[in-house]
């Protein structure tokens, strides 16, 4: 990950489970059988750069397992510094 994630996740939706994810093959085989998730919601992410922006996240978690692999999808935010 090359942010940091600021406070609470919010606005989380399910965006898809178990064999409708195209990895799940390898989420087994790396962290082990679950009921997978791919998850997303909104949270502020602090940047290497020190900038604090409003970002789209995805990520998968599994029941037992946590939360695995952040993506930052997009920012939400106007930011022109």
């Amino acid at each position: 990950m090359n942010f940091e994630i600021v406070g609470k996740i919010h606005s989380i939706e399910t965006i898809a489970i178990g064999n409708s994810i195209r990895d799940i093959k390898r989420l087994r085989k790396q962290y082990g059988a679950g009921r997978w998730r791919k998850m997303k919601g909104i949270a502020k992410i602090r940047l290497h750069s020190g900038k604090i922006r409003t970002a789209e996240l995805h990520w998968y978690e599994a029941h037992g397992i946590d939360e695995k692999e952040f993506k930052r999808k997009r920012y939400l935010d106007k930011s022109y510094e």
